[in-house]
């Protein structure tokens, strides 16, 4: 009786339920999407067969990946500090301890619209503004930065401590000074951190919105696959690969040397 008591399902149903919860909702969502054990199958075979293609690449068209592969850095670096800079700003509207409650729920309120707005609809917007080109790849990347580092930015500056503000008030400090030698020397650290780690995703950003019409290596890939020059885009695919990791490699580095602690990693 006590070895029954023991493996009862009245212990385990804790685990139990929700894996069975869990595996439901897992085939549901299969069945909805039409995905299939049989069709994950096939489509290995094929894209291992594919890559056959694709082999070896076309060193000739390294020379000419060279410069998208720039345009692409630049595109992502303009969109980071573009974006850093205005984050700075809405991060400062948006924090409770700095700005009037209108003035934050303001703030609030479009930082959450910007997220809500994937960087590749913002694109197809811009496009039909200022047509193809690094233009409206730059300004995607650059609201696509507010969205995501103005939220962090103001989280962190809600978290200053109250003390220090009130000590520079009751000396007689306005706003501008308040902000400037009180709020910005504690909150360097993590923009620049988290400012390195969104080059990072603007990197790939700028890939994925090249292909759409935002030029760069994106476009050379998209290209070749289109002309079904096959080698040629496994050599963009290698200059991709390439360009992520140095970024990556570089991004940590400085981060690495920026001592931060608390921030991303």
């Amino acid at each position: 009786m006590k070895g029954q008591a023991t493996y009862s399902f009245k212990r385990y149903r804790k685990f139990v339920l929700p894996l069975i919860l869990l595996i439901a909702v897992t085939e549901g969502a299969a069945i909805v999407c039409g995905a299939t054990f049989d069709k994950l199958e096939t489509g290995i075979v094929k894209g291992l067969s594919f890559l056959q293609f694709m082999f070896p690449p076309d060193w000739a068209a390294f020379k000419d990946m060279l410069e998208p592969a720039f345009q692409s850095i630049t595109i992502a670096a303009l969109g980071t500090i573009f974006g850093t800079i205005l984050s700075v700003v809405f991060a400062v509207l948006a924090a409770s301890n700095i700005s009037h409650s209108w003035v934050r729920n303001t703030a609030r309120f479009l930082i959450g619209l910007e997220r809500s707005v994937p960087e590749i609809v913002i694109l197809l917007l811009l496009i039909a503004a200022f047509g193809l080109g690094s233009m409206p790849g730059i300004v995607s990347l650059t609201l696509g930065c507010i969205g995501m580092l103005g939220k962090l930015l103001a989280d962190i500056i809600e978290e200053i401590d109250p003390a220090m503000i009130e000590s520079m008030e009751s000396l007689g400090a306005n706003k501008l000074q308040i902000i400037w030698f009180g709020v910005m020397p504690q909150i360097i650290p993590n923009l620049v951190s988290y400012a390195l780690f969104r080059f990072e995703i603007n990197i790939r950003l700028s890939v994925i919105l090249g292909a759409i019409g935002a030029g760069g290596i994106g476009y050379e890939l998209d290209y070749s696959f289109s002309m079904l020059q096959y080698h040629r885009a496994f050599t963009a695919m290698i200059v991709v690969m390439v360009m992520i990791f140095c970024t990556e490699r570089l991004s940590y580095m400085l981060r690495k040397k920026f001592k931060v602690e608390g921030a991303l990693q």
